[in-house]
């Protein structure tokens, strides 16, 4: 795998309010582009993990992380295709609504056309993003772009993460954009208040393991460049912790007394990202129970301004 620069993890973002985006230093942040296959490459910053496609026809991004950046990611799409026509792609996915994945559609929106799902769109434009920012091309199950000699296809995982999701299959490359449906090696976000459910997700990861090749490279929405054994060992920690709180739901236990018993050892380092084991436990009681109005998560997951 060639790497431009050394790969760095993803930076998780700390927000609670859209002042405090606007006051955050980004100047330190840096935007490292690594090859993955073909023609395409995964940049990592601060928020999402961006996915492109750059070649003959030009660039396609998948998510363009927080507005304040975007001047960054156009220095690293011009590294990427070695071209200053590369800094801006003629198509953005956006793989869900959040901020720190759809931010920087406000910077690109006017020279790009942005692809999504319904409901990004609708839950963009109820947190007030300007029009500049929504996507113009919509859709509900699937939709391809034939584009640097490969079909670029979104397909929707209904109530994964959020109820607007699409994984992003570079077909001809042999990559896999998942978005948020996959945070690599650790608990995942999942926004229940906005459509999300953890055995939709479940489900939804069940269909792309039995349907991808072994060896195809996955984005994830965080985390590092990962493998079809590493979404699978996210599968399971999913589906058992299922199993386990669903258990304890069904012994009378409450989100509290789940979150006390903690998870096993196998998973218990997967809570030293932003997700805290109790806070993944109580996502699973709240979807479990079909219980509502939880904390918010505050890492720039929510509307275009960069909070819930």
């Amino acid at each position: 795998m060639k790497t431009r620069s050394l790969f760095l993890a993803a930076l998780f973002t700390v927000l609670s309010s859209a002042p405090v985006l606007a006051q955050r230093d980004f100047s330190a942040v840096r935007i490292e582009a690594t090859h993955v296959a073909g023609s395409v490459w995964m940049l990592v910053g601060s928020g999402g993990n961006i996915g492109v496609s750059s070649g003959p026809d030009g660039v396609v991004m998948v998510d363009d992380q927080f507005a304040p950046l975007a001047d960054k990611i156009r220095d690293a799409l011009r590294e990427v295709g070695q071209s200053e026509e590369a800094a801006q792609p003629q198509f953005i996915l956006n793989t869900h609504f959040h901020g720190d994945h759809t931010g920087g559609n406000a910077e690109f929106g006017d020279a790009s056309t942005i692809v999504a799902h319904t409901n990004v769109r609708s839950r963009l434009q109820a947190g007030g993003s300007p029009d500049v920012a929504l996507p113009v091309v919509t859709f509900d199950d699937a939709l391809s772009i034939h584009f640097n000699g490969e079909e670029i296809r979104a397909f929707h995982i209904p109530h994964g993460h959020t109820d607007g999701d699409a994984l992003i299959h570079f077909t001809g490359s042999n990559v896999l954009h998942m978005g948020d449906d996959f945070f690599s090696g650790r608990f995942p976000f999942v926004d229940i208040d906005n459509g999300g459910d953890v055995e939709g997700l479940a489900n939804g990861i069940s269909e792309v393991l039995a349907n991808v090749p072994a060896d195809i490279h996955i984005i994830p929405g965080h985390g590092p460049l990962s493998s079809v054994d590493d979404l699978r060992t996210y599968h399971r920690m999913i589906t058992e912790t299922i199993a386990m709180v669903r258990g304890k739901i069904e012994a009378g236990m409450s989100s509290e007394q789940v979150q006390g018993e903690g998870v096993s050892e196998e998973w218990a380092d997967w809570g030293a990202g932003f997700i805290s084991t109790e806070r993944w436990l109580d996502t699973v009681h709240r979807s479990l129970s079909g219980a509502a109005g939880a904390e918010n998560v505050e890492h720039g997951h929510g509307h275009g301004h960069g909070h819930h």
